[in-house]
């Protein structure tokens, strides 16, 4: 099986024609990028799923500055109720979906990188790890500092102790929880 180009490409570096992403956006898919490609090294994968996981640390965010309205109507229905800050990861698997990318855990990872999904696969919760420990982020710097260095032999673990913070601060600010993300709590939690 090889990479569809738009993998191929996002593996060096490189954004589909479509995407929407300012400098410092790219900045960030860059660091999450070397983040994921070291992971995969780290786990022994072959050069192919290396590439895999690279070109999914640039694509997560091709969308991330469009409009998010404008995002809206290109996700699946069940998606469109989805808050703004979080439309671009469904609207970028969606266009690389429409543009022949048919590795549907691929997809799952780039669409739900910000909320977790109970099928991520260890690339999927890889990159939900990734987005939220890459070192440009200026937040809690000590324990995410901590959770890279652990970082890939312990990856349910991390990822359950992000998931957590997050849904804690959910529950802080009172918003609710997408069901997606609950079931990914439930998965993580099954698994531990």
């Amino acid at each position: 099986m090889s990479l569809h180009t738009h993998l191929e490409r996002a593996a060096r570096g490189e954004m589909p024609d479509w995407a929407q992403a300012s400098p410092a956006r790219r900045e960030h898919v860059d660091r999450v990028a070397l983040l994921m490609g070291d992971w995969a090294v780290g786990l022994g994968l072959d050069s192919e799923d290396v590439a895999s996981w690279r070109a999914a640390g640039v694509l997560h965010d091709a969308l991330r500055d469009a409009d998010p309205e404008s995002l809206r109507t290109g996700v699946p229905p069940a998606l469109r109720d989805l808050p703004a800050s979080v439309l671009h990861g469904p609207a970028a698997a969606e266009r690389l979906r429409v543009d022949g990318v048919e590795d549907s855990a691929f997809l799952l990872a780039v669409a739900y990188h910000t909320l977790g999904h109970p099928e991520l696969d260890a690339r999927g919760m890889a990159l939900y790890v990734a987005d939220f420990l890459e070192p440009g982020r200026d937040l809690l710097n000590e324990w995410r500092g901590e959770l890279r260095s652990r970082m890939p032999g312990d990856l349910t673990e991390v990822a359950r102790e992000i998931l957590a913070a997050r849904i804690t601060h959910l529950i802080e600010d009172g918003r609710r929880m997408r069901p997606e993300t609950v079931a990914f709590w439930n998965t993580l939690s099954r698994e531990g």
